[in-house]
């Protein structure tokens, strides 16, 4: 009898002080997370076909870029969650809708962040998508975008069923369409494939960010 009850006091200690460690860690958790302070703009970005998770080569020229052009503002980023795979026609709408989600997200739960929308090639496409399903007080929160590489073309449009992705008229103030010469995902009887890569290296990202840091102001 003696040898059970200490037992069962061991048993009740111990989990008393699983119990009182767990606590504070929960607390802890939970503070942090309610802690986590919405980012002064949040950049929104769909990288191109084929590109691994994140925001691809473009995005990420373009939040560093932009990064350095708003001051002590903080800058959040969310990679749209999609296939990015040559299966337009599910992997663009697939796209539209998560960007779609996280956008309206933030304009319901970050009432001070501004949005800066983009996206390269595809992904460019995914953010026109998105944007014609947003209502209007959340557009207001929008306050740039910037496509990369868009497809424009009826060589773009060949490669998928359907039309292709327009903007939100709406946010045609405040977009900006870079193309590169000769891309013939975007520049009508372009040739040249190498030029859809060269939007870091001609400059186009600097130009879209300096765009998008003065529609920040």
């Amino acid at each position: 009898m003696e040898t059970r009850t200490f037992a069962q006091s061991v048993r009740v200690l111990c989990a008393a002080g699983a119990a009182a460690w767990a606590l504070p860690v929960a607390l802890l958790t939970s503070a942090t997370s309610a802690a986590a302070p919405c980012p002064d703009v949040e950049v929104v970005f769909a990288r191109g076909t084929t590109e691994p998770p994140g925001v691809g080569g473009v995005g990420q020229a373009f939040v560093d870029a932009l990064r350095g052009q708003v001051g002590g503002r903080s800058v959040g980023v969310y990679a749209v969650n999609y296939p990015a795979s040559h299966d337009f026609a599910r992997s663009t709408p697939a796209g539209a809708d998560d960007a779609r989600s996280h956008i309206e997200a933030t304009a319901a739960n970050c009432p001070n962040t501004r949005m800066v929308l983009g996206g390269f090639s595809q992904g460019a496409g995914v953010i026109d998508l998105a944007s014609n399903g947003l209502p209007v007080p959340v557009t207001d929160r929008v306050a740039a975008v910037a496509d990369f590489g868009g497809p424009r073309t009826a060589f773009s449009d060949s490669l998928s069923v359907g039309p292709l992705p327009v903007l939100n008229p709406v946010l045609a103030g405040r977009a900006i369409d870079m193309c590169v010469p000769n891309d013939p995902i975007c520049y009508e009887g372009g040739w040249d494939m190498s030029a859809h890569n060269a939007y870091v290296a001609t400059g186009m990202v600097q130009q879209a960010a300096q765009f998008a840091a003065r529609r920040l102001r």
